[in-house]
């Protein structure tokens, strides 16, 4: 399989056919997320009104909009800045997205101001604080729920190297595979060298199938620059989608990986490069705390031109 495809749409519609709901046509946003110029970052979808949309119809606006994910504003409290929010890929509803996070906290800091934003997802309640930079960009720093993080087991290491052809001998020693939390499950594998995660090339169906079994949402494939230095890809066949050019919700996770392994003893900020081997490099800065199992993760957005 190819690893250079995401699941792209048309970036000048403002608009989709109604497919339930009120019958009303939603606005749909585009923003990429992770990034400060449109040719980075990771797509996303954002409707700041879907209350007149049910599953089915969101779900359909979300595979015509074919992006990884799209973010949907089921309720809304202006006063109190605070939203109910779901997301969907093309292909099935997931509990968090992160990237879809940072774009609608930037969309709505558009719209009301930077500031403070409370986002109630089926993950839990997410933090949002939105603000804007020396360069004028606004940013959004989500802090996720509560991180974990386990050892993979032996069957579901074996089923995933051999869907990514991968071997053993790949894998960094000094970074064990796990499944690691931060609104969804991922399984973070590192690789021994950057030229080994450069040449991802793996049988989609094969590592969805395996994904499905274990309920993963993404594969967080990294390897360590330096310490607080990373880089990441993250497959994503369940979501129909080859790769994600920057993966917020696997960075949330990947944040408390370290955490649970020791390797942060002290508040530390780390920077996960991601995106660059598909052509749309992306900047995600992890905020981990030891004492503290929740974990931060900034990035800018830009609004895609219509």
């Amino acid at each position: 399989m190819t690893n250079d495809t995401t699941a792209t749409a048309n970036d000048t519609a403002t608009t989709a056919p109604a497919h339930g709901g009120s019958g009303a046509a939603p606005e749909i946003l585009r923003y990429s997320a992770f990034t400060r110029t449109p040719d980075g970052g990771n797509p996303a979808g954002v409707v700041l009104d879907a209350s007149g949309l049910d599953a089915a119809a969101m779900l359909a606006v979300a595979a015509e909009v074919g992006y990884s994910e799209t973010a949907f504003v089921t309720a809304a409290d202006q006063d109190a800045r605070r939203f109910t929010v779901r997301y969907f890929s093309p292909l099935a509803e997931v509990a968090f997205c992160g990237h879809a996070t940072v774009a609608l906290a930037v969309a709505l800091a558009d719209r009301l101001g930077p500031g403070d934003l409370t986002l109630d997802t089926p993950a839990g309640t997410i933090a949002v604080t939105t603000a804007t930079d020396g360069a004028g960009a606004v940013q959004a720093t989500l802090t996720s729920v509560p991180t974990r993080s386990r050892q993979a087991l032996a069957d579901e290491l074996e089923a995933t190297l051999a869907a990514l052809d991968w071997s053993a001998s790949d894998l960094d020693p000094a970074l064990p595979p796990h499944v690691a939390f931060g609104g969804n499950d991922h399984l973070v594998l590192a690789a021994a060298s950057r030229e080994r995660l450069a040449a991802l090339d793996y049988d989609f169906d094969a590592l969805a199938e395996v994904m499905r079994r274990y309920g993963w949402i993404t594969v967080d494939l990294v390897w360590r620059e330096s310490p607080r230095r990373f880089h990441a890809r993250n497959p994503f066949p369940v979501g129909g989608v080859v790769e994600d050019p920057a993966t917020g919700a696997a960075a949330a996770a990947f944040g408390g990986y370290l955490r649970t392994l020791g390797l942060v003893t002290e508040p530390a900020e780390i920077t996960v490069r991601q995106g660059e081997d598909m052509g749309r490099p992306s900047d995600l800065v992890i905020g981990v705390t030891p004492e503290d199992a929740r974990v931060r993760v900034t990035g800018a957005a830009v609004l895609l031109p219509r």
